[in-house]
C-alpha cells in the first residue's frame, strides 16, 4: 500500500502538490477559529468530577453564576502623589469604576484582517469594587473578563481595557496597576514576542544553513521549510476539527506545540527521503525522476511509516490519564502526526518528482561518490574502542541524572512573571494585604437535603478557619442568589500557587472544613491553590500509570520491528537513560540553579513520550543499518564503522533540526522548562545514544546483539556490494 501511495504520488506530481497547498494555506486561516471553539483554558474542568475541587467549581456556576470562561483582572488604583486615599478620592474611584462597568471594549482588529475568521471577543467587563489596603494606599476593583487568558484575541481586549481604565483614572490624579492570569499571561506575551521573532528567524536559519551545508542547494535548503509549514497548517485544522467533532477540549498550549513539534518530525522525515534520492541519482544516474522518486519513497516510506506510528503508539498511551490535559495531549499529537505522515507518503514524493535532480541545484555531488569523512573516521574509532565510547557515555548520562535527586514538582502555571507590570503590582498588593487577595481561595457550601441555607449557621466554621495557620484573612459568609449555597472566601498569607497553599489547602483547611461543617451540609474548597492541589493527585497518578504501558507498547514495537529479544532490551536501556539525564539535568538547572519551585508538573511525561518515542526512531534507524551490515561477511565491528559513515549525516542533521525546533518553545511564555528539556533530549537521543551508546553496545557484543535472529550473510562478499540495501523489517533512511 505505501508503494502505491507514494508511485500514485510521483506520477500525478503537480495534482497532488495543488491539492496540499489549497488544503494547508486553507486549514491555515481557519485555524484561530477553529482552535477558539476547543481550547478550555480552566485547570479544574480537566479534572474528574470526583474531585473535591471540581465539586466547589460546579457549585460556584450553578448557584452564584460563575462564568466557567471567565478570568478576573485585579486593578490597583492609588493616589499619583503616593498619599492615602480620602473619602472623596474614594467616591472617584467609585464613580470611574461604575463608568468603566458600563464602557463595552471592542476587540482591536487590523485594517485587512478578516472579521469572520477570528471570534470576536468585545465584550462590557464586569467591574466592582474588591478591597480597600489597610494604610489606605490604595483600592483594589475586581474585572471580570470572558476568555482564555492566552489567546492572543483576549489579551487585546484586555489592553484595551487597560488602556481605557488608565486614562479613565488619570484624570482624576490616580495611577493603575493591574495583575490577576490574564495580565500576566499579556505582560509575559509582550516582553517574550522580540524572543519569539528572534527565536523563530534562529530556526529557520539553522535549517537552510544545516542542508545548504549537507546538499550544497538552493531548493533543498528552502523547500522542506516550505513544504513543513504548509503540512502545519492542515495537521492543526484537522486537530481542531477533530476535537469539534468528538467534543475533545484542548489545553491552550496545544495551539503553539503541534507546529514546533510537526516543524522538527516533518524536516526529519523529508531529510530521509533526500538523502537517499540523492544516493539513488548517484548510483544510478540514468534512470527516469519519477521512477526514482517513487522507488526511494517507496522504501524509505516504510521507515517513516514505522517512525510515525511509533510516536502515536506512544501518545495513545495517554488515553489512560485522568488529567483530562494529558488525556487530550495525546490525541492531538497523534492527529497532527498521521497528517504529517501521509505528508510524507503523497506531498514529498510529489516534490521529489517535480523538482528532480534540480533540487540539488548547483551542487556538483551527484556526479561524485563521497568520502568517508568524519563519518568514516568516527565510525572507525566506535569499532576500535567501543568500550571506552560506552565509558563516556554512561558517565555522562549518570552525572546528569544524579540531578533528579530531590526532585520536586511544580505546579503554577509557570512561567518566570517577576520583571513583569503584572508581578510589580502583585508584589505592592502583598506588602499590604494577604497574597491570596486576588485570588481566594473558597469554601463552597450547600444543604444535603438542597434547602435554603442561612449565613449566621456557618460562624463556627468561619472562626475555625480563621485560626488557621497561613490564612490572613476570612471573608464574610455569602449566601447564593437563591440561597441554597454558601461561600467564604479565605485569603492566605502565601502566592495561591505555590506548594504553600497546595500543602496549606490540602491539609489544615479542608480538614476544618471536614470538622466544623454543619450537620446536615457539604463543604467543598475551591480555588487555584485547592485545583492544583487536586491536579498534582491526579498527574501523581497518571505518571504511574502512563510510564509503563508506554514503556510496554513501544518495547513490543521494537520487539515486532527488530525481531529480537536482546536489541530491544538495550533500546529501551538506552532511552530510559537518557530521559533520566534530561529530567535530572532539567531538575538541576531549573531547581537547583535557578531557585524555581520546582520542575513543571507536566514536564516528565511530556519529556518521557517527547525523547523516547523521537529518540527510539533514532535508535531504530542505527540498529536496522547495524544490522543490515552485519548481514554482509566479515568482523561485526567492521559492520558497525560502515553503518555509522552512513547514518551519522543523517542522524545529526535531522537532531539538531528537531532540537532548534523545540528550543524555539522557549519564547513561548510558560513553556521554558519543556524547551529546555525536549531540546537536550533530542541531542542526547542523537548524539549520546543513536551515535555512541547503541553503536558501542553493538560492537561489543557482536552478532549476538540480535539472538535469536540469525545476521550471517546469506550470499558470499563478492556478490553484494557495499552500497547495495539489504531487506529488512525496518528500511534503512539512507
Amino acid at each position: 500500500m505505501i508503494r502505491a501511495l507514494t508511485g500514485f504520488s510521483a506520477r500525478n506530481a503537480w495534482k497532488v502538490i495543488a491539492l496540499w497547498a489549497v488544503v494547508g494555506i486553507g486549514m491555515t486561516m481557519l485555524v484561530p477559529l477553529l482552535f477558539s471553539k476547543v481550547t478550555q483554558s480552566q485547570s479544574g474542568d480537566f479534572l474528574p468530577r470526583s474531585y473535591d475541587s471540581v465539586a466547589a467549581l460546579r457549585i460556584a456556576e450553578d448557584h452564584f453564576g460563575l462564568d466557567p470562561e471567565a478570568t478576573v483582572v485585579t486593578v490597583l488604583v492609588a493616589r499619583g502623589d503616593g498619599k492615602a486615599l480620602t473619602d472623596a478620592d474614594q467616591q472617584r474611584i467609585g464613580a470611574g469604576a461604575a463608568r468603566l462597568a458600563e464602557r463595552r471594549i471592542e476587540q482591536p482588529r487590523l485594517p485587512d484582517e478578516p472579521a469572520f475568521l477570528l471570534p470576536d471577543h468585545s465584550q462590557t467587563p464586569k467591574v466592582a469594587p474588591a478591597m480597600l489596603a489597610p494604610d489606605r494606599t490604595f483600592e483594589l476593583l475586581a474585572v471580570e473578563m470572558t476568555g482564555d487568558a492566552n489567546d492572543q484575541s483576549v489579551q487585546k481586549v484586555y489592553k484595551a481595557f487597560r488602556d481605557s481604565a488608565r486614562a479613565e483614572f488619570a484624570h482624576d490624579g490616580m495611577r493603575t496597576g493591574f495583575t490577576g492570569g490574564l495580565a500576566d499571561a499579556t505582560d509575559s506575551a509582550d516582553a517574550n514576542r522580540t524572543a519569539a521573532v528572534i527565536g523563530q528567524a534562529l530556526l529557520v536559519g539553522l535549517i537552510v544553513l544545516l542542508n545548504v551545508l549537507v546538499f550544497r542547494s538552493v531548493l533543498a535548503a528552502i523547500l522542506p521549510l516550505l513544504a513543513v509549514t504548509i503540512v502545519g497548517g492542515a495537521a492543526a485544522g484537522a486537530v481542531a476539527g477533530a476535537a469539534s467533532l468528538t467534543g475533545l477540549k484542548l489545553a491552550p498550549t496545544t495551539q503553539s506545540l503541534i507546529p514546533v513539534v510537526l516543524l522538527g518530525i516533518g524536516i526529519d522525515y523529508l531529510l530521509f527521503l533526500l538523502f537517499r534520492f540523492r544516493e539513488q541519482l548517484r548510483a544510478r544516474p540514468d534512470q527516469p525522476i519519477r521512477e526514482a522518486a517513487a522507488e526511494v519513497s517507496g522504501r524509505v516510506g516504510t521507515a517513516i511509516t514505522s517512525a510515525a506510528l511509533t510516536i502515536v503508539a506512544a501518545f495513545a498511551t495517554l488515553g489512560v490519564a485522568t488529567f483530562g490535559q494529558f488525556r487530550s495531549l495525546g490525541p492531538a499529537v497523534a492527529v497532527a502526526v498521521l497528517v504529517m505522515l501521509l505528508a510524507s507518503l503523497t506531498l514529498m514524493p510529489a516534490l521529489l518528482a517535480a523538482c528532480g535532480r534540480g533540487m540539488f541545484w548547483p551542487s556538483r555531488t551527484l556526479q561524485r561518490q563521497p568520502r568517508a569523512g568524519f563519518a568514516g573516521r568516527y565510525g572507525e574509532l566506535v569499532a576500535r574502542r567501543p568500550m571506552a565510547v560506552l565509558s563516556a557515555a554512561v558517565v555522562l548520562l549518570g552525572v546528569l541524572t544524579a540531578g533528579v535527586v530531590g526532585i520536586r514538582m511544580d505546579y503554577g502555571q509557570g512561567g518566570s512573571t517577576a520583571r513583569t507590570p503584572a508581578a510589580a503590582t502583585a508584589a505592592e498588593i502583598s506588602r499590604a494585604l494577604p497574597a491570596g487577595v486576588s485570588d481566594p481561595t473558597t469554601v463552597y457550601l450547600t444543604a444535603n437535603d438542597g434547602a435554603t441555607l442561612k449565613a449566621d449557621r456557618f460562624d463556627g466554621l468561619a472562626k475555625e478557619l480563621s485560626r488557621v495557620q497561613g490564612i490572613g484573612q476570612v471573608g464574610r459568609t455569602a449566601l447564593s442568589p437563591d440561597g441554597r449555597a454558601a461561600r467564604i472566601d479565605l485569603y492566605p498569607t502565601v502566592d495561591p500557587q505555590s506548594k504553600e497553599a497546595r500543602d496549606l489547602v490540602a491539609g489544615p483547611v479542608r480538614a476544618t472544613v471536614a470538622a466544623h461543617t454543619p450537620a446536615g451540609t457539604s463543604g467543598h474548597v475551591g480555588g487555584t491553590a485547592a485545583i492544583f492541589t487536586d491536579v498534582s493527585t491526579a498527574v501523581d497518578h497518571d505518571l504511574r500509570v502512563v510510564f509503563p504501558v508506554a514503556a510496554a507498547l513501544i518495547a513490543l514495537i521494537l520487539l515486532l520491528l527488530l525481531r529480537s529479544l536482546l536489541a530491544p532490551l538495550v533500546l529501551m536501556l538506552a532511552v530510559g537513560a537518557g530521559f533520566a539525564a534530561t529530567l535530572g539535568a532539567s531538575t538541576l538547572v531549573f531547581q537547583h540553579v535557578r531557585n524555581e519551585p520546582g520542575v513543571n508538573f507536566t514536564l516528565p511525561l511530556v519529556l518521557f513520550l517527547f525523547v523516547v518515542a523521537l529518540g527510539t526512531d533514532y535508535n531504530i534507524l542505527i540498529t536496522d543499518r547495524i544490522r543490515e551490515e552485519m548481514r554482509r561477511p566479515g568482523p561485526a565491528r567492521a559492520a558497525v564503522a560502515r553503518a555509522l559513515r552512513h547514518t551519522t549525516p543523517t542522524i545529526a542533521t535531522a537532531g539538531l533540526v528537531l532540537a532548534g525546533s523545540f528550543a524555539t518553545l522557549a519564547a513561548t511564555p510558560g513553556t521554558e522548562q519543556v524547551a529546555f528539556a525536549l531540546t537536550l533530549g533530542i541531542l542526547l537521543s542523537a548524539a549520546v545514544l543513536s551515535l555512541a551508546l547503541v553503536p558501542a553496545v553493538a560492537a561489543l557484543f557482536g552478532r549476538a546483539l540480535w539472538w535469536p535472529l540469525r545476521t550471517t550473510a546469506a550470499a558470499p562478499e563478492g556478490n553484494r556490494s557495499e552500497e547495495t540495501p539489504v531487506p529488512s523489517p525496518v528500511r534503512q533512511y539512507l
